[in-house]
């Protein structure tokens, strides 16, 4: 039996939780685990998933683990990387028996017609959105991952890559200061695989908890992954010279201990990062607006024509950019969209299920009663 008590103990000790402090585990997964560990289960946290399997760090080492025991209807509870676990370690393959709550999770909204979200990560605590600066800022998209890394209940971190590229020290400077006015309250470092800049403040940054790396394909995820870990985990293609953007060098969501401390989530490019049910990361993405609309004269305010707009007030007075109003209307849009369709998806499937038992009422009923006699 495992102890599941936040007493310290001997973190050498493979048949001990504590041996997976490495990757996470506190006293508050210990609390989650308890009710498991009377069931001779074990805990472990998911670092891979493919193929209705995943690999499972546990006490006594890594197991393949089957998924099928916990694969539910609703696809927000499907085995993610960086879940923690409850495992029957005992068979071949070994089995997922539950997924302890998540702390956090980081979701988009799926290209189905259904308004599925998907979980790209789960339990992080620093969301590291990789912007490249091979190619031509784009500040909308800043914004996106911005609101979508808020959502998920992590801090995120905006990391400036291949910044060696940017040779003068003011261009760089104000690549800096752009990225930051589209994230405010967001921590943005430029770094540099190639000649080491950033990244010892990075590994700082990340020495502690969970980070999950973000960013489209050619952002340079697999290259800083490789520097960060220390050695070749991911492999890493060139990107194309016509447009900067590069393919999937990383096809997984692999979790992986950091030598300097904490675990870091790799993922696969993003090109398409819709926003799901993410109204609180929108309005943290875009925060000095949500403060200025509270002091507007109507409480619901457009911030189009209204009088006494202190949005519009403040764009025209030049402290704030007109982009970031549009791009705040845009991201509300979409988030209101996608709402809206899940709301319609959910009426249609009780709609269904209502149906469904219907039918079956009167089948019983009919059962019940006998066959009909004829006249």
């Amino acid at each position: 039996m495992f102890n599941t008590s936040n007493e310290s103990s001997d973190s050498s000790d493979s048949g001990s939780p504590h041996a997976l402090t490495a990757y996470g585990w506190d006293g508050g997964w210990a609390d989650a685990f308890a009710p498991y560990a009377a069931q001779g289960l074990v805990p472990g946290r998911v670092v891979r998933v493919d193929r209705g399997l995943c690999d499972v760090v546990t006490p006594s080492g890594t197991v393949r683990a089957d998924t099928e025991l916990v694969t539910p209807r609703d696809p927000m509870r499907i085995v993610c990387t960086g879940d923690w676990a409850a495992v029957d370690a005992e068979g071949d393959p070994a089995y997922v028996r539950t997924l302890l709550p998540r702390r956090t999770a980081l979701v988009r909204s799926t290209s189905s017609k259904r308004s599925d979200g998907q979980v790209l990560a789960a339990n992080a605590d620093h969301a590291v959105i990789a912007v490249s600066l091979a190619a031509e800022l784009d500040l909308g998209r800043v914004e996106r991952f911005t609101a979508l890394a808020w959502e998920s209940g992590a801090q995120p971190l905006l990391v400036l890559t291949k910044a060696d590229l940017v040779s003068d020290p003011a261009a760089l400077a104000h690549l800096v200061s752009d990225t930051g006015t589209a994230a405010p309250g967001v921590r943005v470092l430029p770094v540099s695989s190639a000649t080491g800049e950033g990244l010892d403040e990075l590994r700082a940054l990340l020495a502690s908890g969970t980070s999950v790396l973000l960013g489209q394909s050619g952002a340079g995820k697999s290259t800083l992954t490789n520097a960060l870990v220390g050695w070749a985990v991911q492999d890493v293609h060139a990107i194309r010279d016509s447009d900067g953007k590069g393919r999937h060098t990383t096809t997984t969501r692999d979790l992986l201990p950091l030598p300097t401390g904490g675990v870091l989530i790799d993922t696969p490019g993003l090109r398409g990062v819709g926003l799901w049910d993410a109204e609180g990361g929108v309005a943290q993405a875009f925060a000095e607006i949500e403060e200025l609309a509270e002091r507007c004269r109507f409480l619901d305010c457009a911030h189009r024509a209204e009088p006494g707009c202190a949005v519009l007030a403040a764009i025209d007075d030049g402290s704030l950019p007109e982009r970031r109003l549009e791009s705040y209307r845009k991201l509300l849009r979409e988030n209101e969209r996608l709402a809206a369709r899940t709301d319609a998806r959910l009426r249609a499937e009780m709609r269904r299920d209502w149906k469904q038992r219907q039918a079956l009422g009167r089948h019983m009923m009919e059962r019940k009663r006998g066959p009909m006699r004829k006249p």
